[in-house]
């Protein structure tokens, strides 16, 4: 799989940092509807959905079904919210449909649902689902010859503690499923308090490692790096192992004030607070 890669350029990274501020403002434009939401978890992997969707994933926002695409998996369909202003970011999806999000009726539910959404290509509710079925793709794109294809798929710390998971990740190793790359959101949060309280899985890469995977870590937030790895797991790596980065996220990262709140999982935020949001989003990347 490995291949020449473009240079990493100060103008590539710029359109991503510009990328991942929209994808956050849009993220926040979506809760305000509602007023709550996973808002942490949207603001804190915006980098990453921006270096995968505008960046690294071959996706025709014209042809969501394109067979030649790449296949983006979210396991984590509370998620919602970012992967839809990652889906508008791309063109996938109109941006003034944001506003209907968990509506009635709308393409956009809370819980991300492939039957819903174009670009979803999962229904990401139930955690621990998102690699088995990441797998079964990832193997029947090597059986038709697919070569130049790749499955991602991003999964939770949280969805670790799912037995499931490691299953799956055993399977890909036996099958050498060299086509499939995850993306664990490390975060250290989920619904019932910080993830290494409620079940200790570090060190992830180190347990990727173990199973047989091609592994790296880095910075979640730090979009360059998040770039330089994709671009290696997917193009300079020379094995036939499956590949694994363990992202370290921020929550509600680029909103100062919510970054700090007690309750980080599902947020509630006061109706003058949403302008605030936008305000220090804006100050935060320069604008």
């Amino acid at each position: 799989m490995t291949t020449n890669r473009e240079p990493i350029t100060p103008e590539r990274l710029e359109t991503l940092r510009m990328a991942a501020y929209r994808i956050r403002r849009n993220a926040l434009r979506e809760a305000e509807v509602q007023g709550e939401g996973y808002i942490g978890q949207a603001l804190g992997l915006s980098d990453v959905l921006a270096a995968l969707y505008v960046d690294q994933a071959r996706i025709d926002p014209r042809n969501p079904e394109w067979g030649d695409r790449d296949r983006v998996l979210v396991s984590m369909g509370h998620y919602g919210l970012a992967i839809y202003a990652a889906l508008v970011e791309i063109g996938m999806i109109p941006e003034d449909e944001l506003d209907t999000y968990a509506t009635d009726d709308s393409r956009l539910p809370m819980s991300a649902m492939a039957s819903y959404t174009p670009g979803v290509e999962i229904s990401g509710g139930s955690l621990g689902h998102g690699l088995v079925i990441a797998n079964g793709i990832a193997l029947g794109l090597k059986r038709k010859g697919n070569t130049g294809n790749v499955c991602y798929n991003v999964l939770s710390d949280g969805e670790l503690d799912e037995g499931s998971t490691w299953e799956a990740a055993q399977t890909a190793a036996h099958f050498r499923l060299d086509n499939l790359i995850a993306i664990v959101d490390f975060n250290n949060q989920q619904a019932d308090g910080r993830s290494q309280e409620i079940m200790g899985t570090e060190s992830i890469d180190g347990r990727f490692r173990a199973f047989g995977w091609e592994t790296r870590r880095c910075d979640g937030n730090d979009l360059g790096r998040v770039v330089e790895l994709l671009e290696e797991l997917r193009h300079g790596v020379d094995n036939d192992r499956p590949r694994c980065l363990v992202v370290d996220t921020r929550l509600a990262k680029g909103v100062d004030f919510l970054e700090t709140r007690e309750k980080l999982h599902f947020m509630r935020v006061a109706p003058q607070e949403w302008a605030v949001a936008q305000q220090h989003l804006k100050e935060a990347y320069g604008l």
